[in-house]
């Protein structure tokens, strides 16, 4: 028993290593997706909105926070893993003495270590650009991470399942618009239309969205209790279902 976990664990570490590397190789691409895009919306947000209340402005940074999360962890994480799959990279990981699970683990870190720079440099430029100051407290460190795996697992899942890349690479396009504008992540959800109201709760941008304008402003309430456990229930959810599909050859 003790050996089969020794193995497991050299074995994440050594997928994980092979993941870190890639990011390090190219992080100033990682850096620059990872907050161009939410903080040129930030600022537009910014320049277009007369006289905004400070719960809007929690809403802007919030929803710009929870936009990097989506371009890095759904859209980027999606295309990426699809492009590996299609050009048999996954034929090559099929050839080594691994697990398939800790191959998704591997992207999975990837994807936290891919997004969660976009969290922290919208939070600290959205509150230099409103001037107003977050409510800090250890907890932000759980909400922040079940936010960026429940959306990162949604990416990845994506990707692992991708029938074709050019499929996957219209679907995370077409979902990070459709998440982004039509879910209560930039606007209140009793601003959306009933159909979208109802459309909104299928995905986890909702409830992390939420999870974190209340940890940022109101601190830890049964509310966000609520939507940390749907959460995890998402992260959960998405990882069985990577793992259950995950094919390493692709059929031609």
């Amino acid at each position: 028993m003790i050996n089969r976990i020794n193995r497991t664990l050299t074995e994440l570490g050594i997928l994980f290593k092979i993941q870190f590397s890639i990011i390090r190789e190219s992080w100033v691409f990682v850096l620059l997706l990872a907050s161009m895009f939410p903080f040129t919306m930030l600022l537009f947000m910014k320049f277009f909105t007369v006289n905004p209340t400070p719960e809007l402005m929690m809403r802007m940074i919030v929803g710009n926070m929870v936009f990097g999360i989506i371009v890095m962890g759904m859209n980027a994480m999606g295309q990426e893993i699809s492009w590996q799959k299609h050009q048999g990279h996954f034929t090559f990981y099929a050839s080594l003495p691994i697990s398939k699970i800790n191959f998704v683990i591997a992207n999975l870190l990837r994807g936290l270590m891919s997004t969660l720079p976009s969290v922290i440099i919208i939070a600290i430029l959205g509150q230099f650009v409103f001037g107003i100051h977050f409510n800090y407290s250890l907890s932000i460190i759980p909400v922040v991470l079940l936010a960026l795996l429940s959306v990162v697992g949604f990416g990845v899942g994506l990707g692992f399942w991708s029938p074709n890349h050019q499929l996957t690479n219209m679907l995370t396009q077409v979902f990070m618009m459709l998440i982004t504008f039509l879910t209560p992540v930039m606007v209140d959800i009793s601003q959306l239309p009933i159909a979208f109201q109802w459309l909104s709760y299928i995905f986890p941008t909702t409830y992390a969205t939420q999870a974190l304008l209340d940890i940022f402003t109101i601190g830890w309430t049964p509310a966000l209790t609520q939507n940390a456990i749907i959460m995890l229930g998402f992260s959960i959810l998405s990882y069985f279902i990577i793992t259950k599909n995950v094919q390493w050859r692709v059929s031609k």
